[in-house]
């Protein structure tokens, strides 16, 4: 008999819990019976081979531990992992090859350990290692659940080929599945996991995993018993993400999840609290399953206790701020109800990173390692006086600023956004507020910034701190085709957001372009049978390198053929050009505050008709001119993620103004009409079919061509007459927008938004120029016409269909959203909303009416994927007829597709 030991591994029933522990105790246990037996001289149970005598119990010198069986490491790997050395005193059987056991199956990789005695010489002892790898996975095939979802569990449990197959493999993956499915509803789920060695290759085995989700488990009914003074109503209303069936919830599903019931238990004390009952607490729960309808049935039994006041609230420990100050921020008084939870947020506020509480009041001023808490001093009969105890420590620091994670960007781009420098005093606020800027920039996934505290040194009160991003593309595509304008509308963008001019000429950048820098250059070109348009556009947030100035420049080119809407074809012999150019900078000012940003601009637009007659105005021949100043002011602090803002808001208001020409130009326009230069008048005599002159040159003509003595007598040229009054471009331009982001329920963000517009002209004799106007209704994209007219988005209704065929002058609107997010990871941002819409718009104040509003209502869904930008599609219903329409009937339905943020 020469076998001292052998373990081997057995198979584990799938139906219950192993971790690395029980395998190790399992394993453990076994070398303690087999170290038993062979002490006891009991082999039965052992493979018999040439008997190799040796006396147990005495010590050997090991001469040579020989490694045996089928493996792939290196033998003397195995024998260092075993912790066996050549020359050491060991004791057969003893706790030197016991330990040796327990080492290699630590290392979780061998299914079966065996030593054996090879031979023995005088006081040297030759030992056999035999061992068996466990197996490793060849392929794995999942069943049950569809084919969209197997590469993900795949990946999400790191399934890949030649990964080692132990009990812990499988019993992890059996359990991840199973929980992953419960959290979806899907309480019944089972997996089973089989193992099958695969006959094509080595030591190789095929995985088959079975997965049984079974029916979704829903709550049927959440009672409670003991509650007297709040219903069962607002104790179900506090319970969050615990929810009974009810075919009205959108947003909430029945399902039931442990970790979360748990939770919302203790929203229902948290409840109480803010009623003022302190003691409140649930005296017992449970949570029965029905297996005939599948459903849960939950009974909540409560001890409301005594309702309570607060009494005196002495602050403690206090001497950067006062007692008063400290009072104004906790908000509380003498006397009122008793609200631990609202205590509580006045203290320190864990929901809002920014909130207005006294751990932020200190934190926002150097004090970081500052400590607050409450302490209820003393309670007489139904009422509690509060100590605040404060230990202010002091003041800290910022050290070391540090970003990682921006493999594109470079480092000057993100330092110059920071608000927490080195040596200055720390600022929780200007952490706060650089995470925003960095998420601002677009380049980064705002969902993933982190700023890690290193190096928190109470002592020297320094602290480092290291901003994690993960960066995502920021380069876009826009490649469309549709329907529009009377034709197909072919459209091709490039937008590069993160560009870096100066490497233009170093060859090792252009991968496949120099980025980097911040900087944003657009290339745009749309056209089809009617059109053709070409805009270029480049922007430098930080003109000059050392202030937060943006410097823009765009340059556009349009060419637009008349529709005969006769022969449903083209004219190309009428055509219309417009040119335009623009040069802008915004600056970001300092006050009132560092949030608002002074914008300014000039632009320039030529039109050029040729033969084009478009309606607005009498000439179809010639040229326009429009020279343009902007100005506007904006005060943006939406919520770090642009795509899906969850708090904050932003103001806007612009002038855009034109030089008042008609103050200096000497031109009368109340009688322009009446001059002799805008009369029918022949330049050169007119022949009969003789060559006699019937109508001699000079002579002016009516409208009909007729002559007449005077000029008086002769109609005006309204072609020229336009052509004079629109060779410069005059009028202003107002608008104003404020928008809104409110959290109103977990991540339910409520967006609400109002917009105004007004075109006005300086002198009512030359009247409101006919671009620049407002056209209201449908998706709010832009289509192919350059004259200067703004779309205004309203769903629910045709494009451009809420206003004349000549625009308006006036416009307002008002939107409301909620929106819900589906995912927000960098690779797609997806949500889905809903919508109410009302807006008009006016041919001027005289038919101003701010109440009479088309309204609309509707759903739809955004996907911003950064390689194409936001996409989405609506459903809106509009609510009244079309303006000018015969019907009284409802608009009805309307379906928008929407590429590019929308207002």
């Amino acid at each position: 008999m020469r076998l001292l030991l052998v373990i081997k591994k057995e198979n584990v029933d799938l139906e219950k819990p192993v971790n690395k522990l029980n395998n190790f105790l399992v394993l453990q246990k076994r070398i303690q019976i087999v170290l038993t037996l062979c002490l006891l001289g009991s082999f039965s149970q052992i493979k018999a081979q040439e008997r190799v005598p040796f006396d147990q119990g005495k010590k050997y010198i090991l001469a040579k531990v020989s490694v045996v069986g089928k493996i792939s490491f290196n033998e003397q790997t195995v024998v260092t992992f075993s912790g066996l050395q050549k020359g050491q005193e060991i004791t057969v059987p003893g706790e030197e090859i016991s330990g040796a056991i327990k080492k290699l199956g630590k290392l979780g990789l061998f299914d079966e350990i065996a030593f054996y005695v090879n031979k023995v010489e005088n006081d040297s002892i030759f030992l056999d290692l035999n061992i068996i790898e466990l197996p490793k996975l060849n392929e794995v095939k999942i069943v049950g659940v569809k084919k969209s979802k197997i590469e993900g569990l795949i990946k999400d449990n790191n399934l890949t080929k030649s990964k080692i197959v132990n009990e812990n493999l499988v019993t992890t993956t059996k359990n991840y599945i199973e929980n992953k499915y419960k959290k979806e509803g899907f309480y019944n789920t089972k997996v089973v996991i089989t193992t099958t060695p695969d006959t094509t290759s080595g030591n190789q085995v095929n995985m088959l995993v079975r997965i049984d989700k079974g029916d979704k488990v829903k709550i049927n009914s959440i009672d409670f018993e003991g509650n007297k003074q709040l219903t069962d109503t607002k104790l179900r209303t506090a319970m969050k993400d615990t929810k009974e069936k009810n075919f009205i919830r959108v947003f909430k599903a029945s399902k039931f999840i442990p970790e979360k019931y748990k939770a919302d238990l203790e929203k229902v004390i948290d409840t109480y609290k803010e009623k003022g009952y302190r003691d409140a607490r649930i005296i017992s729960d449970s949570v029965v399953y029905n297996k005939e309808n599948n459903k849960l049935d939950i009974k909540i039994k409560l001890e409301e206790g005594n309702k309570y006041y607060f009494g005196n609230i002495k602050f403690l420990g206090n001497t950067v701020y006062s007692d008063q100050s400290l009072q104004r921020y906790l908000g509380i008084k003498k006397g009122e109800v008793y609200n631990g939870v609202l205590l509580q947020k006045r203290i320190a506020d864990n929901t809002k990173p920014d909130g207005e509480d006294i751990t932020n009041l200190y934190q926002n001023n150097g004090y970081l390692f500052s400590r607050i808490n409450s302490v209820e001093v003393k309670t007489a009969n139904d009422t509690i006086d509060f100590e605040i105890r404060i230990t202010e420590g002091p003041i800290a620091y910022f050290n070391k600023i540090s970003v990682v994670g921006n493999d594109k960007t470079n480092d000057h781009v993100i330092y110059r956004e920071l608000r927490t420098k080195p040596g200055e005093k720390y600022s929780k606020e200007q952490l706060v507020r650089t995470i925003r800027e960095i998420g601002q920039l677009g380049f980064f996934d705002p969902e993933s910034i982190k700023p890690e505290f290193k190096n928190v040194d109470a002592g020297a009160g320094t602290v480092d701190i290291e901003y994690q991003l993960v960066e995502k593309g920021s380069s876009q595509v826009e490649l469309q085709g549709g329907y529009g304008g009377g034709g197909f509308i072919g459209t091709l963008g490039l937008s590069f957001n993160n560009f870096s001019a100066r490497k233009l000429f170093d060859k090792e950048a252009y991968k496949p372009l120099p980025m980097g820098d911040g900087q944003k250059v657009s290339l745009r070109l749309q056209g089809s049978t009617y059109f053709q348009t070409y805009s270029i556009s480049f922007s430098e947030p930080w003109f000059g390198g050392k202030k937060p100035v943006q410097f823009s420049s765009s340059i556009s080119y349009s060419k637009q053929y008349m529709n005969d809407y006769y022969s449903g074809g083209v004219d190309k012999s009428k055509s219309f050009n417009i040119l335009t150019l623009q040069v802008g900078l915004a600056k970001r000012l300092t006050v009132p505050d560092d949030y608002f940003v002074l914008s300014q601009s000039v632009s320039y637009q030529h039109y050029d008709l040729n033969n084009y007659n478009v309606g607005l105005f009498n000439f179809g021949d010639g040229t326009s001119r429009n020279i343009a100043y902007t100005i506007g002011l904006t005060r943006s602090n939406k919520g770090l993620n642009p795509i899906f803002p969850t708090y904050g808001s932003e103001f806007s208001l612009s002038a855009k103004v034109t030089p008042p020409y008609s103050l200096f130009n000497g031109i009368d326009y109340a009688t322009l009409g009446d001059q002799e230069e805008y009369k029918y008048k022949t330049t050169e005599d007119q022949l009969d079919a003789n060559g006699n002159i019937v109508v001699p040159k000079g002579t002016y003509l009516d409208a009909n061509g007729a002559p007449v003595s005077t000029y008086q007598e002769a109609a005006a040229d309204p072609a020229k007459v336009d052509q004079k009054k629109y060779n410069w471009l005059e009028y202003y331009k107002i608008k104003f927008k404020a928008d809104w982001y409110t959290k109103v329920y977990g991540k339910l963000v409520l967006r609400t938004l109002t917009e105004f517009g007004f075109l006005g002209a300086y002198n009512q004799d030359r009247g409101v120029v006919p671009f620049e106007r407002f056209y209201l209704g449908g998706d709010g994209m832009a289509n192919y016409s350059m004259d200067g007219r703004e779309t205004i988005q309203l769903r629910g209704y045709p494009n451009n269909s809420l206003t004349t065929v000549n625009g308006a002058t006036i416009y307002n609107k008002f939107s409301m959203e909620l929106r819900y997010p589906i995912t927000l990871k960098p690779s797609a941002s997806i949500y889905a909303l809903t919508f109410m819409e009302a807006g008009s718009s006016y041919e001027g104040f005289k038919a101003y009416n701010p109440f009479n509003l088309s309204r609309s209502a509707g759903a739809g869904l955004r996907v911003f994927m950064p390689a194409f930008g936001l996409l989405g599609i609506d459903f809106g219903y509009g609510f009244d007829a079309l303006p000018g329409s015969v019907s009284t009937k409802a608009n009805g339905w309307e379906t928008h597709f929407i590429i590019g943020q929308q207002f």
